[in-house]
């Protein structure tokens, strides 16, 4: 029997310790390689049964020039480096692994919520510039009864709703998918995002980035936010109008901003939210920890050796309809 190959598409770790760990098994040839375009994913990783992959993209042509590729399994919880319909047209798995760092994400979202808000950054800068003045960071309001927006509802912003409700604060989500019932019994109202826009003092996005969430907050949201509003984004940087959001900020409709991704990563040394002292800026980091990158890199190799080894679908398929297809 030849041995399933599979294919590390690219990595940014020390090294592959905890997927080796996983993927011991005679019948699986680990291959790390690094790519960052299509050709050089088609080049290295032709005759794939699995690829593990994290920023490299994972294109309709990449999946079609790939005859053996069952499953594809990303690290994160994220799958926008992937053509989710050619996987399925194709049979092939998609999965992810959406529960590693939910309180990482959450507390960072936290962590941005009161460093924007307590003007925490500010201070600190202006006490190392030997300024000690509190009316440097005039207005603080008391969070207590202020209103925190949620864009989507799933599993981290339902873990950041109650620890923002342990601080005395309100809690309204737009999820078009989330029941209604369920979040009111958390004791959470879902609107219209138009209504979160104008309703929240503090606004934290956690959609995922697809074709109906890009740029999903843009001129128009931004007018809707009054100028106390602070924006918090810890999912991707692209469900947010860059531009727009930086309008508004140099033009004073809304407060302040915390962000841990932006649309283009690494940060452009020109982009302006560097010179802004009411913009708190992340390396993309919210959901580091040593345990939750443990959790994910052993988790996205053990999907691959769920379909591999034990014939069954991935325990965090994304693309579920692979399943339909098979039973017609």
């Amino acid at each position: 029997m030849n041995k399933f190959k599979v294919y590390v598409t690219d990595w940014e770790y020390k090294d592959l310790s905890y997927e080796k760990k996983v993927l011991t098994d005679d019948n699986i040839e680990f291959i790390p390689t690094q790519c960052r375009t299509e050709e050089e994913v088609i080049s290295a990783c032709k005759d794939a049964d699995a690829l593990i992959n994290q920023y490299a993209p994972i294109s309709r042509k990449v999946i079609e020039a790939m005859p053996y590729l069952k499953v594809i399994s990303r690290y994160g919880v994220g799958v926008n480096t992937i053509d989710l319909d050619a996987a399925t047209e194709k049979g092939i798995s998609v999965a992810n692994v959406p529960d590693y760092c939910m309180d990482e994400v959450s507390d960072h979202a936290l962590a941005l919520i009161m460093g924007c808000t307590r003007k925490v950054v500010l201070l600190n800068n202006q006490v190392k510039q030997k300024n000690w003045d509190f009316k440097v960071s005039k207005p603080i309001f008391r969070l207590r009864d202020r209103t925190v927006g949620l864009v989507g509802y799933g599993k981290i912003p339902q873990a950041l709703a109650k620890k923002v409700k342990a601080l005395g604060m309100n809690v309204i989500a737009f999820d078009p998918y989330f029941p209604p019932s369920i979040a009111e019994a958390q004791g959470v109202k879902l609107v219209s995002l138009e209504q979160l826009c104008e309703q929240s003092d503090i606004i934290s996005v956690h959609a995922p980035l697809t074709k109906g969430t890009e740029g999903m907050i843009g001129e128009a949201e931004f007018k809707l936010m009054n100028q106390e509003t602070v924006i918090i984004n810890t999912s991707r940087g692209p469900v947010i109008d860059e531009k727009a959001m930086i309008n508004a900020l140099q033009d004073g409709l809304i407060a302040a901003a915390g962000l841990d991704v932006l649309e283009t990563e690494p940060i452009d040394p020109s982009n302006p939210l560097l010179t802004m002292d009411n913009v708190i800026l992340t390396p993309h980091v919210a959901w580091y920890s040593e345990e939750s990158e443990e959790e994910m890199r052993t988790k996205v190799a053990k999907n691959v050796t769920q379909v591999l080894l034990n014939e069954e679908y991935p325990p965090y398929l994304v693309n579920k309809e692979v399943k339909e297809q098979k039973q017609t």
